[in-house]
């Protein structure tokens, strides 16, 4: 069967192969045919020899972590042939730790997890992959087009799940919600932002393009500039762009008892001129909280298909700007400046 896989480390290893084998019973009793994976910049990251491992005793590591599929066959009658699913991408750590004994394998605490085409597992970028029923996600009919966005929308489903934990810690009234970064992240955190009842508002530097109208369409108000000349006071800050100088704007604009949730990934090496005195200070004084989210447990992901379910269809689809055939795998690996998601399509 078809697969696309690179060797981590690598450089220029991306290839897609003919013949690669079919998934062992090992790998979980659900077979599933790939309908489509979504790409990102974990992929490209990936891609470009900076991370990634395979499988043990294995060079290659099939990509893919953003899922769609068939079901063919479900011998835990858990699901049934024909029913869309999803895989979840982590997979607790052997020892385990605390967390991942209970389930809560986004929070491991040694870094022994696995995932799927990122470390030690194959991704899901080939014909036929095989799940446990315990890390496969069954989607309404109705997410066929868009059901690969799951993968994302888990990992926003976590950080409004957390932000909600945190502000239960008061009493709570929040109603505004600032998210920087209109990328897929930062429109699924727009999208569960609207669907709570926020009055929400999100920055990017794009002034033209599908993201302005996106938000628009949401019901939110779309800016550009600097976090800091922002007229408004929010609640709550989604920062998905991990671009240090929004990371800290984002940080000194939230109100009184206001949270701000990291879910952006910063590069090093760029250091900046800042008060960081002020900002403890402000902190402080205001009770402010500021965490950092990434992942998502099994939970999150069935808040995630519910949410997906619960939005305007025709919205999820306009965010795929590009479905590249498998073919044509080479393109769909290739930045073009202008996408928001590309899908690998395993049916043309």
């Amino acid at each position: 069967m078809r697969a696309v896989t690179v060797n981590p480390g690598v450089r220029d290893s991306l290839r897609l192969v003919d013949d690669y084998p079919e998934p062992h019973a090992e790998e979980g009793a659900i077979l599933v045919e790939a309908l489509a994976v979504g790409i990102c910049g974990t992929d490209h990251e990936i891609v470009e020899g900076a991370y990634g491992e395979a499988p043990p005793g294995a060079s290659a590591l099939v990509l893919g972590h953003e899922s769609l599929g068939r079901v063919l066959e479900d011998p835990s009658g858990i699901l049934h042939p024909g029913d869309l699913v999803v895989g979840i991408v982590r997979h607790p750590d052997p020892v385990p730790c605390a967390n991942c004994a209970v389930g809560e394998w986004d929070m491991c605490r040694n870094g022994e997890y696995t995932e799927h085409g990122i470390k030690g597992l194959p991704g899901f970028a080939r014909d036929r992959w095989r799940v446990q029923p315990r890390f496969a996600v069954g989607l309404d009919p109705v997410l066929a087009p868009v059901g690969m966005l799951l993968e994302p929308t888990s990992v926003v489903a976590k950080a409004w799940d957390h932000i909600e934990r945190i502000g239960a810690r008061a009493e709570w009234q929040p109603q505004t919600a600032l998210v920087t970064g209109a990328g897929p992240i930062g429109l699924l955190a727009a999208l569960l932002a609207t669907q709570r009842g926020f009055a929400v508002h999100v920055l990017d530097r794009a002034e033209t393009g599908p993201k302005p109208d996106l938000v628009r369409a949401l019901g939110a108000t779309y800016h550009t500039g600097p976090v800091s000349e922002l007229d408004l006071v929010p609640d709550v800050v989604v920062e998905c762009t991990g671009a240090p100088s929004v990371v800290l704007d984002a940080m000194c604009k939230a109100g009184p008892t206001g949270i701000v949730c990291l879910t952006g990934v910063s590069s090093g090496g760029r250091p900046l001129d800042f008060d960081a005195g002020a900002l403890n200070r402000e902190l402080v004084l205001e009770n402010n909280v500021v965490f950092g989210s990434v992942n998502a447990n099994r939970r999150h992901w069935d808040l995630a298909a519910t949410a997906l379910a619960r939005a305007d269809q025709s919205w999820l689809d306009a965010l795929i700007t590009r479905r590249v055939p498998v073919a044509e795998y080479a393109q769909a690996y290739t930045p073009t400046g202008d996408d928001i998601k590309v899908v690998l399509d395993f049916t043309r």
